[in-house]
């Protein structure tokens, strides 16, 4: 039989990162061939494409400079050259493209492919809360598992031992993206609950720019701690909320969930820019652009799509961090009133 084809759609910091991975697995299994093609979105980088640059140095220099990507990971400008053919597609873009690229995919994609959605973040639709990996399943038709964890892209680039999370609710294919995707050091858990490992990666995001709040203000560990415990409370309430599947508490345990709260609130680039929204005086957008290399911030964006969905549901009250993050972020409220929200949080009356 001839090999599954894997396609990684996205080349990002973290895209790039799992690309490291997948390339070396793919060629050291005879399961899957071996070229792995890499959709990225063309840039022109000192006057040459950012294509070019990968396919003849074998390294993304904007977005993971100094790791090398196997010589079979081929980078592919024209998304939907990339994914012909594909059995395995990995989607590891910013939330907010993942609509479009899909409709340009939809003509091109194979019978019988599955996916896994390494994306952060929802969307605010008409019903309500929709996943990333929902509007994947609508569009493309396709099955869908995500994959979440304390995963900071440049420590996994760099092989420091780490853990994460496959939910899938097809058990067969989470354990076919685990042999695709797991090392000695980069270790993974399959669980069922594939909605709740997504919901956490989405909104660990704003905890962590509370977190970053924190740092800005001034306040030590005691107080990032509750931010933490205050914020995983909020997130398991949203959870059981909105999950249209049961949630249990066990899943907030795996990487997913504890883990990735963790290391998002003391290392992540959410955190990293909420601290210089405080001590800077710029806008969120502004230091974006000066901070992040031509990243996108998940966090701030997610506490305005969670906003929506709590005004509808008439349920603001309920969940003061998610919401003061962001009354601060886009409605102009003093930063320096972020620690009310705690004092007076819910979970203390």
């Amino acid at each position: 039989m001839p090999g599954k084809k894997v396609c990684i759609v996205g080349s990002g910091n973290w895209g790039s990162a799992i690309a490291k991975i997948i390339g070396q697995n793919v060629k050291a299994s005879n399961r899957f061939e071996p070229v792995v093609k890499m959709w990225v979105y063309e840039e022109i980088i000192s006057g040459r494409k950012l294509t070019d640059i990968i396919n003849t140095e074998h390294e993304n220099v904007k977005y993971l400079p100094g790791h090398k990507l196997p010589k079979n990971v081929i980078a592919e400008a024209d998304v939907t050259m990339a994914v012909t053919g594909a059995d395995y597609l990995v989607f590891v873009i910013p939330h907010q493209f993942i609509g479009k690229l899909c409709d340009q995919m939809k003509p091109h994609i194979k019978q019988g492919a599955i996916g896994i959605s390494l994306i952060k973040g929802i969307d605010e639709g008409p019903a309500g809360l929709t996943l990333i990996s929902d509007i994947i399943r609508e569009k493309l038709h396709i099955d869908v598992s995500v994959l979440m964890g304390a995963n900071i892209a440049n420590e996994v680039a760099d092989n420091k031992f780490c853990e994460t999370t496959i939910g899938a609710s097809n058990e067969h294919n989470g354990q076919m993206f685990k042999e695709l995707m797991q090392t000695p050091n980069f270790r993974i858990t399959v669980v069922s609950e594939s909605n709740t490992v997504e919901l956490c990666g989405a909104l660990k995001n704003i905890v962590a720019v509370g977190a970053g709040f924190c740092d800005g203000l001034g306040f030590g560990d005691n107080t990032k701690a509750a931010v933490i415990r205050l914020g995983l409370m909020e997130m398991v309430a949203f959870a059981k909320l909105f999950c249209k599947t049961s949630v249990s508490s066990s899943t907030f345990l795996e990487s997913c969930g504890i883990a990735d709260l963790i290391t998002t609130c003391y290392g992540g680039r959410n955190r990293r820019i909420a601290e210089a929204f405080v001590t800077s005086n710029k806008s969120v957008a502004e230091l974006e652009v000066e901070m992040l290399n031509g990243q996108k911030l998940q966090g701030p964006q997610t506490s305005a799509e969670v906003y929506k969905i709590l005004q509808k549901k008439n349920m603001v009250n309920k969940f003061p961090l998610f919401v003061s993050v962001y009354q601060i972020c886009f409605e102009g409220k003093d930063v320096n009133e972020f620690i009310s929200c705690l004092q007076n949080h819910p979970q203390h009356m």
